[in-house]
């Protein structure tokens, strides 16, 4: 019995792909003649190598249909830039509803919000600080977006 070669298997070679021509199906071999990389050990071998099972299917993901939220204020899911800008309660639970792993939530408003939300309005605060700086014209105007949010986040 010939012995077999330290490295050299079936998952060392690789399979030969048929041309598909336009019309036709596939024809695959019984047969795969491929070719093994050297390893630093002399030549390429050729071996002829029996592949079992050839029929190909293939899995595709299923699409997710797509129910985007209406984004205007007309719609009752955006709040008007006069009453503070950002998503009203109506929008948080229709985004929820189109993407159910959402934790999306609405705009800390209290005056003393204490535990999470106090940290929620702090992150916020800080995000939109920066925002600030990125946009000076945003920044100036105080009817911009951006500053009603913040006012309604009672933002200092």
């Amino acid at each position: 019995m010939a012995k077999k070669a330290k490295g050299f298997g079936v998952n060392d070679y690789v399979k030969k792909k048929s041309k598909k021509r336009k019309g036709q199906h596939s024809k695959r071999p019984n047969k795969s003649y491929t070719k093994k990389k050297s390893r630093g050990q002399g030549k390429p071998i050729w071996k002829n190598v029996e592949v079992k099972n050839m029929a190909r299917t293939r899995v595709r993901p299923k699409r997710r249909r797509e129910n985007p939220i209406k984004t205007s204020v007309k719609s009752g899911n955006f709040r008007p830039t006069k009453k503070g800008a950002g998503m009203t309660r109506k929008g948080v639970m229709a985004y929820r509803r189109a993407n159910p792993k959402s934790k999306l939530q609405t705009a800390v408003t209290e005056k003393n919000p204490k535990g999470k939300r106090a940290a929620r309005r702090k992150s916020y605060c800080a995000r939109s600080a920066g925002q600030m700086k990125m946009f000076p014209k945003a920044a100036r105007d105080p009817n911009s977006r951006l500053r009603q949010a913040r006012r309604r986040w009672r933002c200092r």
